[in-house]
């Protein structure tokens, strides 16, 4: 089930039920966490509130209106990271049909993902307002459990760290007062024949990133 999720960036309308949503949801609610802290709190959006969060985003998105709740910064990646990220965003764009310098095209593509990639939903993941790195990894922690919640219902999704650059607008929308966004995870049931589905994308080797002591 590890090796067979993947994210999916385009999606049928069709949306999920409440009570296979509210299954997922408990389902993931059952990741670990540092002493049970469980630090997490979950917005799912859906319906005529998914459509106006939309709107908000690629308006603050159209004024270059950021509000990172997590710090970002261009050289947080080393060297090998930045070759992974080059190499995947190759795979992507030429199963999307996009030239590397057609900058419009690009634009517009990163524009999908303000609407979801066309899903139904979209569950926004929350840390508590006072959280650090600390914390965020087990909110990380609860962000895998539901993706394979999602995989294990059937569920499409796609995980997507840009909309944690947006979280003044999402809790102003949402009229939500607290909370930092960390990321955002787009669910419905995917267009299985879309080539930006069935990315055949590589994983590093196990000796790239894991060391045996003895």
């Amino acid at each position: 089930m590890i090796r067979s999720r993947r994210a999916a960036r385009s999606f049928r309308p069709d949306p999920v039920p409440g009570d296979t949503m509210r299954a997922i949801f408990s389902l993931a609610g059952a990741a670990p966490s540092n002493s049970n802290t469980q630090p997490w709190t979950v917005e799912v959006v859906s319906g005529a509130a998914r459509d106006r969060l939309s709107e908000a985003l690629l308006a603050a998105h159209a004024h270059g209106h950021l509000s990172v709740d997590f710090p970002y910064r261009d050289d947080l990646y080393s060297e090998v990271h930045q070759k992974r990220r080059k190499d995947f965003g190759e795979t992507m764009y030429t199963a999307l049909g996009i030239a590397r310098d057609d900058r419009a095209a690009r634009d517009a593509h990163n524009a999908e993902s303000l609407r979801f990639y066309g899903a139904p939903h979209v569950a926004l993941v929350c840390a508590p307002a006072n959280a650090d790195a600390r914390m965020a990894a087990d909110v990380g922690m609860y962000g895998q459990t539901l993706l394979l919640a999602m995989t294990a219902y059937g569920i499409a999704s796609c995980p997507q760290g840009l909309l944690g650059f947006y979280g003044n607008t999402i809790r102003e929308t949402l009229r939500i007062r607290d909370g930092k966004v960390l990321f955002g995870v787009s669910f419905g049931y995917a267009l299985d024949h879309a080539p930006v589905n069935n990315l055949a994308v590589t994983r590093a080797g196990l000796d790239e990133t894991t060391r045996f002591h003895a």
